[in-house]
């Protein structure tokens, strides 16, 4: 069953137009004998009928099986006799079952625009297919300038990878038929990147999708994994604009992720730098306190102070002091003991001579009364006490306890022994 034929005088008739879109009429061949009529698929000969609901068709004396118009469906009759009138209820002139002038391709029903040249065809596409063959067959229109949408009544794999309309019959007393799936709008509200976006599709009547395709009110769009649908420009707009924030979100955080590895990075690098400094600082340290107790060797031999004992008898000079101190050089003047240079900490003056550690107690003859002699122990306190013959002052800074003991000791005039006084 068809709704087209070759006539051998008038040419093509398409039985879906009041005229036969050729200017006679149907009574000229619904059984008029002599009439031969032929397939414009097969070349088979047809004959004009009238269904018992009213609807004309040709058909096929002696159905050929390799015919597809003569194999197609009732469904697919009724469906692309559909899609003719929506388009004509739209202003377009539309034809059923044209052929390409190569004969690559047949529409269902091919779309005329106004300047008379075909630009999209409607597909009722029933039977199997798949999206391989679906997107051949849209190209193969597409290099023919001509644009297709395929119609189907059931989901198809195929549906996804092409510009399609999911329809539905009318249901019994109905009379439109109703686009399902397909058809789709973004719906975001409001247009944050909090806010939920969504493409929906749309339910509406065949008629209306047909007309919204054919003026260009909607258009193909392509989903991001690759799924085909129509919609209206402004809502790809309104993707592409969430899209847009989405993109933009994504490089700021980036960024920010970037900015707080450079960060961490710049961090660790300084708290590199900082323990290798340390370290160097250390070593630095180790170094000049190996070359102070080199530098004080004599004078620990001389005096028999233990070495071990000595950073913590510095210890109790600066605490005993309150300045920061310098150890000089041993002092024939001073009795060979070790001059201690002192300055106050919240001054920038330099420093002055202070103190003597362990002087020689027979060199005490001649000794400046506001210089303090300090010693690490009492044996030395006596010592110095024995050998005295000037006033003195005395700082026992114990190394071992960390007990400061302060004792003066006068001329030996005035000398009287006696207990020492703890500080």
């Amino acid at each position: 069953m068809g709704y087209t034929a070759v006539h051998p005088v008038w040419g093509r008739l398409d039985v879906s137009l009041g005229d036969l879109g050729c200017g006679h009429t149907w009574g000229e061949i619904h059984r008029v004998k002599g009439v031969r009529l032929a397939c414009p698929e097969c070349g088979g000969r047809v004959f004009a009928r009238s269904s018992r609901y009213g609807l004309r068709h040709f058909y096929h004396q002696v159905r050929p099986p390799d015919c597809e118009l003569a194999n197609e469906s009732p469904e697919h009759h009724f469906l692309k006799l559909e899609l003719a009138m929506a388009a004509r209820s739209a202003g377009w002139r539309a034809e059923l079952e044209v052929s390409s002038e190569a004969g690559d391709w047949r529409a269902d029903v091919l779309v005329f625009d106004d300047r008379d040249l075909p630009f999209m065809a409607l597909e009722a596409q029933l039977s199997p297919m798949t999206p391989t063959e679906a997107r051949m067959r849209t190209d193969r229109y597409a290099r023919d300038g001509v644009a297709v949408c395929w119609v189907a009544l059931q989901d198809r794999p195929w549906a996804r990878t092409v510009p399609t309309l999911r329809a539905s019959a009318p249901a019994e007393g109905g009379k439109s038929w109703t686009v399902r799936h397909g058809l789709a709008r973004y719906t975001w509200t409001p247009r944050t990147l909090k806010a939920k976006a969504t493409w929906e599709h749309i339910t509406c009547p065949l008629g209306d999708a047909l007309a919204w395709i054919l003026q260009g009110t909607v258009r193909v769009h392509t989903a991001v994994n690759g799924t085909v649908w129509w919609t209206a420009p402004a809502y790809e707009e309104r993707a592409l604009e969430r899209a847009r924030l989405e993109a933009e979100a994504e490089a700021a955080e980036r960024e920010a992720a970037a900015e707080r590895r450079r960060e961490q990075a710049a961090a660790a690098d300084r708290r590199r730098r900082a323990a290798e400094q340390r370290a160097l600082d250390r070593q630095a340290e180790l170094e000049e306190r190996h070359n102070e107790m080199q530098r004080l060797a004599g004078f620990f031999r001389r005096t028999g102070f233990d070495p071990a004992a000595w950073d913590a008898f510095t210890r109790l000079v600066r605490t005993a002091s309150g300045k920061a101190i310098l150890y000089g050089e041993q002092s024939p003047r001073y009795g060979n003991g070790l001059l201690v240079h002192a300055r106050h900490r919240d001054t920038d003056g330099g420093y002055t001579l202070a103190a003597v550690v362990c002087p020689d107690p027979h060199a005490l003859t001649h000794w400046p009364e506001k210089l303090d002699i300090l010693v690490p122990d009492h044996t030395w306190l006596a010592r110095i006490r024995a050998a005295a013959r000037v006033p003195l002052r005395v700082a026992v800074l114990d190394p071992r306890t960390g007990r400061r003991t302060f004792e003066r000791i006068p001329p030996p005039s005035v000398h009287r022994p006696g207990p020492d006084r703890p500080g």
